[in-house]
């Protein structure tokens, strides 16, 4: 603990924003970073407490957070480093996009405002690429197995990174023209840089990590072709069957997925061809439908592109300002949100429901919604909900973006081709050991629990790596 009364003498800090009539003219990365004494400074506001929750309960990676804050005050900035990446392969992706579980259990949160952890992170990463202390790590020695990795997501690249370092050969396999998975195609450019994505997979390149990109399993190379060159083969292939709203009017032009939306974006932006019809928020009025962080990317793009008016609607109930019963502390808090893109100027909207779309000729023109109301258990989470009578109304649309989260993997592919069962949620079931029902057939991330947080994939990709490790053993 560098400074006793720090978390009692030292106010949090946020680094903030660049400034709004700047930034949604540009796709440059909207948060700013602190100065190196700045950083101590928040790093000594850690109180060493008995028991770290932002390392246990809160980190899903259980980054040594208390340890790596005290060398940071010290300005031991390389040792902090390395034990910041002892546990978390790629501190540069969760350092900007992680919400920041870890932040949420904080003990000086419980009275005060938490430790800065997520910037302290990133801004660890950043020195140690500046610094030159981030260089390429090549095993001394290989052995012979071989693994394929297929999807190169967070949770792909932490299953290839780790079984790198083991010394196996791995190859990763990518149906897109380039590498990152939903961090390169899902996430817009001014939450992560794509150059972060290029230096890393570089990085693991200079590694002996092979990546095949523009490769689609079941069509380019066969499943079989896998199982039989491998012998090992890990499917980290992400959640990307999104959870589509079937009403009425859904066909008409104008009504897209938000993956779409946001994909084709990336792809402009990386100079990529894309085959499908052009999707712009340019002069028109957009409805984001879904309140979750793909919807807040759709606003912030929106924004970016020349929308004229953003409205994001949610069926959820509003969240409360403060902490909810229902989430006690350390567990993630459920409370209200404004991320860099609702600053931006968006209309928010909760307890709607879209009842159809509706336009003239082909071309949406508004969304028809009603109200509903809420019924909550005893510790006040939503449970089920009604429609308020009479209550319906309409948002005049031009372009209308289903975000309402996504309902498995896509079963098309190697998936359907050699059988691999599915549980019932709609995602790969595994057993305990992370293997399909096809022996040597691995997965992880996503594509098991769904969709979820970008950290949390990284931990199910550097656990399932010591049990395909384990495996190969054999």
């Amino acid at each position: 603990m560098g400074k006793p009364r720090g978390f009692i003498e030292i106010p949090r800090k946020e680094p903030g924003y660049r400034p709004e009539e700047e930034r949604i003219l540009d796709y440059n990365e909207v948060e700013k970073r602190l100065k190196d004494e700045e950083l101590r400074e928040q790093a000594a506001r850690c109180m060493d407490c008995g028991i770290p929750f932002c390392h246990g309960c809160g980190c899903p990676l259980g980054n040594l957070i208390p340890e790596w804050n005290d060398l940071v005050y010290h300005g031991h900035w390389k040792e902090a480093l390395e034990l910041l990446y002892s546990t978390n392969n790629f501190p540069e992706f969760t350092g900007r996009i992680c919400p920041a579980l870890c932040e949420a259990a904080c003990t000086v949160g419980l009275n005060s405002e938490p430790v800065l952890i997520r910037q302290i992170e990133i801004s660890l990463i950043e020195k140690g690429y500046n610094e030159g202390y981030i260089k390429p790590y090549i095993p001394e020695k290989r052995s012979d197995k071989k693994i394929a990795v297929v999807g190169s997501g967070p949770a792909g690249l932490a299953v290839a990174d780790q079984l790198n370092h083991m010394g196996h050969s791995v190859t990763v396999y990518e149906q897109y023209q380039k590498i990152g998975g939903i961090l390169r195609y899902g996430i817009p450019d001014f939450k992560l840089d794509k150059k972060i994505i290029r230096r890393r997979i570089d990085l693991m390149s200079e590694e002996g990590v092979v990546f095949e990109t523009g490769v689609t399993i079941g069509r380019d190379i066969s499943a079989n072709y896998l199982l039989s060159r491998f012998d090992a083969v890990c499917l980290t292939c992400g959640a990307r069957e999104p959870r589509d709203l079937k009403v009425p009017g859904r066909e008409l032009d104008g009504v897209h997925m938000a993956m779409d939306f946001l994909t084709q974006q990336n792809k402009r932006i990386g100079r990529e061809s894309y085959s499908c019809k052009e999707i712009t928020a340019k002069g028109k009025k957009v409805v984001v439908i879904g309140g979750g962080d793909t919807g807040s990317d759709c606003v912030g793009t929106s924004i970016r592109q020349g929308a004229l008016s953003v409205v994001q609607i949610e069926i959820m109930p509003k969240p409360p300002e403060t902490r909810s019963k229902s989430t006690p502390w350390p567990e993630w808090p459920y409370v209200i949100r404004a991320s860099s893109s609702h600053k931006e100027g968006c209309e928010r909207m909760w307890n709607i429901m879209t009842k159809s779309f509706e336009g003239e000729g082909n071309k949406l023109k508004r969304l028809n919604c009603i109200k509903v109301e809420w019924e909550t258990d005893l510790m006040g989470r939503p449970k089920a909900f009604k429609e308020i009578p009479k209550s319906e109304f309409y948002i005049p649309a031009d372009l209308s973006l289903i975000a309402m989260g996504f309902s498995g993997v896509e079963k098309k592919g190697m998936i359907s081709d050699i059988g691999i069962k599915l549980a019932k949620n709609g995602t790969i079931a595994v057993d305990e050991n992370g293997m399909t029902n096809i022996k040597g057939v691995f997965a992880a991330g996503d594509s098991v629990a769904g969709a979820s947080l970008v950290v949390r994939a990284i931990a199910a990709g550097r656990e399932l790596a010591m049990k395909i490790g384990k495996y190969l053993e054999k």
